[in-house]
């Protein structure tokens, strides 16, 4: 990427995860990982499931093969109980936090399900806080409150996010964990996780929707990202009814489309 060329940020075909370029390194970011999520379902429902957790940690260890990257970004729930990680849950997120820093740096955006993880493992991880933060474009971190440059914005989006990130040229997010509902001619339907993107709106994006003319005229991309978790449910973003999770959508994002895992486009999400 030449110098002061925006920041790509590009899915990576049949998962739930995408390749931020930033010139001189490469990170992987994916969304709602919710590690521990047999051992919360049991406590929640009464569902026992047979654990996934050796499978989510070598799926992520692989794609950062795959990608040639040079840092794991977690877009927020990292873990899926609300509260500091015990038990079974806890060796599942010691395990891959083991497997992921043995090869790349990992950074959490901290999510709502994520205060007893980034206490607990505050010295394995970078954390930013859940307001969220801007991963500049000359390949460094950078993750205070007070950030401003050209770059990757993150967050999760449980909450209102920091101003700042409308300096990003994207925004990705988690949270949303989106959803689409296809139906067939015969009446048969199946729900498939989704990516949603599109330009974002700066004054639905912040709190008090008074923003800097600058970026009002010059917005970033808004990209949500799938849950990289199956299992964790999500947002029907295509059924009547269906409620947004976060404080700023649908209306930050007015106009997106949504895109299978496969990289199919099936346009405008509101009117699939």
């Amino acid at each position: 990427m030449a110098p002061g060329a925006s920041p790509a940020v590009e899915p990576v075909v049949g998962e739930p995860a995408a390749v931020a370029d930033l010139g001189d390194r490469r990170l992987l970011l994916v969304a709602d990982v919710h590690a521990g999520i047999e051992v919360g379902l049991r406590y929640e429902r009464g569902v026992e499931l047979d654990s996934r957790a050796d499978e989510r940690r070598e799926r992520l260890c692989g794609l950062i093969a795959e990608t040639d990257a040079d840092r794991l970004v977690i877009l927020g729930d990292l873990a899926h109980r609300i509260a500091a990680p015990e038990g079974d849950e806890r060796e599942e997120l010691v395990e891959l936090i083991r497997a992921v820093t043995d090869r790349v740096p990992m950074t959490l955006v901290e999510g709502n399900h994520d205060a007893g993880v980034a206490e607990a493992f505050a010295d394995d991880l970078d954390v930013i806080g859940a307001g969220g933060g801007v991963l500049g474009g000359d390949g460094g971190e950078r993750d205070d409150d007070t950030t401003t440059g050209t770059g990757v914005g993150v967050l999760h989006g449980h909450t209102w996010p920091n101003p700042e990130l409308l300096d990003a040229d994207v925004v990705c997010m988690g949270h949303e964990h989106p959803q689409v509902r296809l139906e067939d001619a015969v009446g048969g339907s199946r729900v498939e996780r989704a990516w949603l993107r599109g330009e974002l709106d700066p004054t639905a994006f912040v709190k008090d929707g008074e923003v800097d003319p600058a970026a009002a005229t010059d917005p970033p991309e808004l990209v949500v990202f799938p849950a990289f978790n199956e299992r964790s449910g999500g947002t029907w973003v295509n059924v009547d009814g269906q409620s947004f999770l976060a404080p700023f959508l649908p209306d930050a994002l007015p106009a997106g489309d949504a895109y299978l895992l496969d990289g199919t486009r099936l346009g405008d999400f509101r009117r699939i």
